[in-house]
């Protein structure tokens, strides 16, 4: 989950904040009667919505700027898995957010015999643009990682995994600067003041009033646990179980590889989750002041399911993706095309997480599974990137 700045009224209190976090939702696909939404056109002067401008079409989009476009124009369009597709939005659907978006389409999805006929038929692509008129962004990959732990500490399983701590406040500010209702301020009670949360350095176990998971065999696979969000923990003895992303400290989130860029201890064009984790193996003596950068600390909850986004829903590798809700709805339905190293990436994703880093109208970190092999791509991964949502027609009242 990601971080922004609050004002500059709270900055001495706290480092940063974090959005907060959604509530699991799943529903069965049953719809209830809504107002409409995504149908009213902002600005009154648009004539011809193919222009070469994009602008703000949608009221229940203000941030987003859009150009209408059609599936002829999407890259490799003809190539796509359209009933692979199909079926992770029928899955999407099951969450109100989803619902909300499209409505009655959730329905006729399942019903639909010729998925790209249905895509077709029920969708129009919008293009999404950055404010400045930019229309490539950024894609990035994760993971689900895998760590062996043991429930009880002994000399190998030594770094706990924490559960929220008891004493972590958590501050709504929304009843009072409404501006301000998707975030939280997190920190702790001293004496009479509420002060920031203890920071990955200051975190130690006698200090935190917090239950432990489980305790793992490496601080580094603790820490890449944190970025990815969720993991499987396979302990000593043969159980595996699941845990994922509860809460945050209140630290504003800091990328160590930026860091190791600025020590010049690696190349900008070189960071990677491959090139950081070789460098910290390499380096054991400086393993805490570079993880020690990053004040930002995780906690986690057990799970009964394997990684989850911010929908509540299980991640499908290849299909779903983290993006900025500033900018795009979660559940939405969304098509990407960029041009990796490894392969070209066209297909449609869903919006069914979030992200530290994950800033931007332009912007998604697609995930990629569970195992090596999801590792290594999403490690690499760093390609530009070129975003349409797919919204329904009959909500298309542009230039109307």
């Amino acid at each position: 989950m990601k971080l922004m700045y609050l004002s500059l009224l709270f900055a001495s209190l706290f480092v940063g904040c974090t959005t907060q976090p959604q509530a699991p939702s799943l529903q069965p696909i049953k719809i209830i009667p809504l107002e409409p939404k995504i149908d009213i056109v902002i600005d009154d002067n648009i004539t011809d919505v193919n222009n070469e401008t994009a602008k703000v079409l949608f009221e229940d989009l203000p941030n987003t700027h859009l150009k209408k476009s059609d599936f002829s124009q999407l890259p490799n369009w003809e190539k796509e898995d359209y009933n692979t597709a199909l079926k992770s939005f029928i899955n999407s659907c099951r969450t109100k957010d989803t619902q909300n978006l499209y409505e009655t389409l959730c329905i006729k999805a399942q019903k639909a015999k010729d998925a790209k006929y249905f895509l077709q038929k029920e969708f129009t692509p919008f293009e999404i643009m950055t404010q400045e008129g930019e229309d490539k962004g950024l894609l990035t990959g994760y993971y689900e990682p895998h760590l062996r732990a043991s429930l009880k500490k002994n000399s190998r399983y030594k770094y706990p995994i924490y559960n929220t701590p008891n004493d972590l406040i958590i501050v709504d500010l929304s009843s009072i600067y409404p501006d301000l209702k998707k975030y939280r301020l997190r920190g702790r009670i001293e004496g009479n003041k509420l002060v920031p949360y203890y920071s990955r350095k200051d975190e130690k176990s006698e200090h935190l009033n917090a239950d432990v998971i489980c305790y793992c065999d490496s601080k580094i696979d603790r820490f890449f646990l944190e970025i990815q969000g969720s993991g499987r923990v396979t302990l000593d003895s043969g159980e595996t179980i699941f845990i994922g992303y509860d809460n945050q400290n209140g630290h504003q989130y800091k990328a160590i590889g930026g860091y190791l860029v600025q020590k010049k201890e690696l190349e900008s064009k070189d960071v990677s989750l491959q090139s950081i984790r070789a460098w910290l193996d390499k380096n054991p003596t400086r393993v805490d002041e570079v993880l020690n950068y990053n004040k930002s600390m995780v906690y986690f909850r057990q799970r009964n399911q394997p990684a989850s986004g911010s929908l509540g829903l299980p991640l499908t590798a290849k299909r779903s993706v983290a993006v900025d809700r500033t900018y795009i709805p979660l559940g939405s339905m969304l098509y990407l095309n960029a041009e990796a190293k490894q392969k070209s990436i066209s297909q449609i994703v869903l919006a069914q997480d979030t992200g530290g880093a994950i800033k931007g109208a332009v912007r998604a970190d697609i995930f990629m599974g569970f195992g090596n092999e999801a590792r290594d791509f999403a490690g690499e991964l760093k390609a530009p990137l070129k975003l349409w949502i797919l919204l329904p027609k009959n909500k298309e009242n542009v230039g109307t």
